[in-house]
């Protein structure tokens, strides 16, 4: 059962507590990436048969395979998949940064370029349930960066075929090329490249410990989106809202993963015990029922505080992944709201919508990072490169500055390029 706290009765250690796996995964991440570094598609073909169950001669989705998921892919879920992809475009093209240069002193042009990534690597899971989702939330702001292409690795099903519902996704939004591999093998190959998989410039997309540990080692070969963590639902409510509707909305993370985190804060005891009560009526009948009594048993919370200024300040502290702000007016406390990846305003938005339809992206900073880092976005696919051009005359007038702060530096030779092409040095 979930449990409830009073804020100032307990300890800050149970209020603000997150779960995090003991495991430590480095040194075996470690030993799959130098594996791949070294064997290439041969090691690939290894650990999909060691760690998937299946035994494969090309890890490359074929054409046919496509075709054949995309038969085999209801009508009606093309409809949804077309309509999720035109709301996330809608979104995310505002996104969009522009070039821009300044020429207001004369003799003088600044500027920088916005330049998409040649290569973008995407990584979806696979596993205990498929995830078409994070394709469209993945590729679609690519896509619209201008990235030229888009690689994505899933592991493969034991039949040797990757999710139709996933293939579906991936036409759907655009993904270039697919490849049958999962683990922190899948980031390997994209962060170094094998005969089959092409080397990329960002790796983006969650996974399991062992993909996160494996973005982290090959940070620095290859940029990446974040390190993700258990997902996280943190609801803030005034004592209004019906407890059926956002037990509901607890539970729909905590079906995720054993280790994902529920949290509901509120002014209202009497709430808090009603939404614990409806947590139990509904858990047993959800397919995932054992993840979700795991994760709500040993992760989960109701924090009661005694006004609802305090709730705010308990969400800004644990900065959670999903917000949920479910008062009647939710735009009169947006602006309190400071650390949060995504904010779900109101009574009639569950997280729900936001991880499929709405169209802001469902990639979100875990773990308390949305204090300093944000949701994907078109942003995370490009560079920016500045440019800078000075006349001789231009020079002229910054260069004695220039030297001047040089040698307070104690760099007599930056110094002297600031002033040899005026003839101020010998």
């Amino acid at each position: 059962m979930i449990s409830i706290y009073e804020l100032g009765k307990v300890s800050d250690d149970r209020i603000f507590a997150r779960a995090y796996s003991a495991s430590d995964v480095s040194a075996a991440v470690g030993e799959i990436i130098e594996n791949v570094k070294k064997n290439g598609d041969r090691a690939l073909l290894a650990y999909t048969e060691k760690f998937d169950g299946v035994k494969l001669e090309s890890i490359k989705v074929t054409k046919e395979e496509i075709d054949e998921a995309l038969r085999e892919t209801e009508p009606e879920f093309m409809r949804i998949l077309a309509r999720a992809a035109k709301n996330i475009s809608a979104f995310h093209s505002r996104q969009k940064r522009t070039s821009f240069i300044i020429d207001d002193e004369p003799g003088v042009v600044m500027g920088q370029k916005i330049i998409p990534m040649d290569r973008a690597g995407i990584y979806v899971p696979g596993g205990t349930a498929a995830y078409p989702s994070t394709v469209l939330m993945d590729a679609i702001p690519a896509k619209l960066a201008g990235v030229k292409e888009i690689v994505m690795v899933t592991p493969p099903g034991k039949d040797g075929k990757v999710n139709s519902a996933i293939l579906a996704a991936a036409g759907v939004a655009g993904v270039d090329s697919i490849y049958k591999v999962g683990g922190a093998q899948a980031i390997a190959a994209l962060a170094y490249g094998t005969e089959s998989v092409p080397r990329v410039d960002k790796i983006v997309g969650p996974g399991n410990a062992f993909v996160a540990e494996a973005k982290k080692q090959v940070y620095g070969q290859v940029s990446i989106d974040m390190i993700a963590g258990p997902s996280e639902i943190m609801i803030v409510s005034d004592g209004k809202s019906d407890p059926r509707a956002l037990a509901a909305d607890l539970l729909s993370q905590a079906e995720h993963d054993k280790l994902a985190s529920a949290v509901l804060v509120t002014d209202s005891m009497h709430l808090a015990k009603e939404v614990q009560t409806e947590i139990e009526k509904q858990l047993p009948t959800l397919e995932r029922r054992d993840i979700a009594r795991a994760s709500i048993d040993n992760n989960g919370k109701i924090i009661v505080t005694d006004d609802f200024t305090k709730a705010i300040d308990v969400a800004n502290r644990i900065a959670p992944e999903h917000l949920e702000l479910c008062v009647d007016e939710p735009f009169d406390y947006l602006d309190r709201i400071r650390h949060a990846g995504s904010v779900f305003m109101g009574r009639n938005c569950p997280e729900a919508l936001g991880d499929y339809m709405a169209g802001p992206n469902h990639t979100l900073p875990t773990g308390g990072t949305a204090r300093f880092s944000s949701p994907l976005s078109v942003d995370d696919f490009v560079k920016k490169t500045q440019f800078t051009y000075f006349t001789a005359d231009a020079l002229s007038r910054l260069n004695k500055d220039v030297a001047y702060f040089a040698r307070k530096e104690g760099l007599t030779a930056h110094a002297a390029s600031a002033l040899i092409r005026t003839e101020e040095i010998q």
